[in-house]
């Protein structure tokens, strides 16, 4: 099963955060959005999940 990987530096915050989480897409969503939560301030709901669930990469294999 592929890695997904969710980072923060690719959208333009004000606490111009740099967290990267990777992990299985289930472990990433879930952390993911106790991150926007509780550090972004945005309010818990499914539609950030499904956010979340969009915005998720591949991992891409190190060398």
């Amino acid at each position: 099963m592929t890695r997904k990987v969710a980072d923060c530096r690719r959208f333009p915050s004000e606490t111009n955060c740099s967290l990267t989480i990777t992990g299985e897409e289930d472990e990433v969503i879930r952390a993911a959005t106790e991150h926007a939560v509780s550090w972004h301030k945005h309010p818990d709901s499914s539609a950030l999940r499904e956010q979340i669930r969009e915005m998720l990469e591949d991992e891409k294999a190190s060398a």
